[in-house]
């Protein structure tokens, strides 16, 4: 768990339970800090296999910081220190993801907002030195534009598969139906040429497109839209601000938080048995209920979150 510029707390009791939604008011959950003096760290991650170290994403800096876990130092060189970022609340430097084989080759994935308020994947490589990024090995994975500032998603992992997922916003704004949004469905329920209010999965192994600078990677074959109408690197949609999401290491389930409009919050769960597709309601549901002001029935086949919570009031209120 992570407090917003003050420090980082690991929970060390309720996690299983928590994510197999049988946590209750009594279920204990204790925290431990094990570092202080970040500036607005918003993930944490560590490469298959390192259990030495922590590797912090500090927003607003676009500084990736290591924490030893022997002694809970930081070091005072940071691994990587992304520049050229937007600062908007919602903006900034707000994903990392080691590739599966990061250990033979160094390869390490970010996600942010440039100070063109266009969203960047970029991939970066290790350095000679284990606890220094190469920041001149910088590569374009793929490019999208925001409309608006805020509902930038910005995690991004690897499944068990070994392709890289990818959370996006709806792009902001209100309802999802501002400029910069299709008009009558909203961004999130568009799959023809948006890639906004969706999860990406991409094949960051290949290349599909070796003309164009800003898009280096390959389509996984059985990814839904392949073949059919709507974007080819689509992996499920409906969603408005799937701010951080993981990967169940034992059972493949994927679990996203999506950040609610004024009423409701929600986690959504898409099994690892999945063939993808799955839609999850955005613009037209918050929730369990139908969005106020803009919703109606559930769209055709979407699925409802597996929890959801007030976002005013009560004992769990986001």
């Amino acid at each position: 768990m992570l407090r917003r510029g003050m420090a980082i707390v690991m929970g060390v009791e309720g996690i299983v339970s928590w994510f197999g939604l049988a946590v209750t008011a009594q279920t204990p959950v204790t925290a431990a800090r094990i570092a202080t003096g970040l500036n607005r760290p918003v993930f944490v991650t560590s490469p298959a296999g390192d259990v030495d170290r922590l590797f912090v994403v500090e927003q607003h800096t676009g500084r990736i910081r290591i924490i030893s876990l022997g002694d809970g130092t930081i070091n005072g060189t940071a691994f990587l220190t992304v520049t050229g970022l937007a600062t908007g609340n919602e903006q900034g430097l707000l994903g990392l993801a080691f590739h599966p084989d990061y250990a033979a080759n160094g390869f390490l994935y970010v996600n942010f907002t440039a100070n063109d308020g266009t969203t960047h994947i970029r991939r970066y490589t290790a350095s000679s030195d284990p606890n220094l990024a190469d920041p001149a090995s910088a590569l374009t994975i793929l490019t999208y534009s925001q409309p608006q500032s805020n509902h930038n998603g910005g995690w991004l992992g690897f499944g068990p598969d070994g392709y890289l997922y990818i959370a996006t916003g709806d792009g902001g704004g209100g309802n999802d139906n501002d400029t910069g949004h299709t008009a009558s469905t909203g961004n999130a329920q568009d799959v023809m040429d948006n890639l906004l209010g969706k999860i990406l999965r991409l094949d960051v192994n290949g290349d599909d497109f070796p003309i164009d600078a800003n898009r280096n990677y390959a389509i996984p074959p059985d990814n839904p839209f392949v073949g059919v109408a709507g974007d080819d690197e689509i992996w499920a949609y409906g969603l408005r601000n799937p701010w951080r999401a993981s990967f169940d290491r034992r059972t493949g389930d994927f679990y996203i938080g999506d950040v609610g409009q004024r009423e409701r919050e929600e986690i959504n769960v898409l099994p690892g048995s999945s063939i993808g597709g799955e839609n999850y309601g955005w613009r037209l549901r918050e929730g369990m209920i139908a969005t106020p002001n803009v919703g109606g029935a559930r769209p055709p086949g979407a699925i409802d979150p597996i929890f959801d919570y007030s976002r005013e009031g009560g004992t769990a209120q986001g």
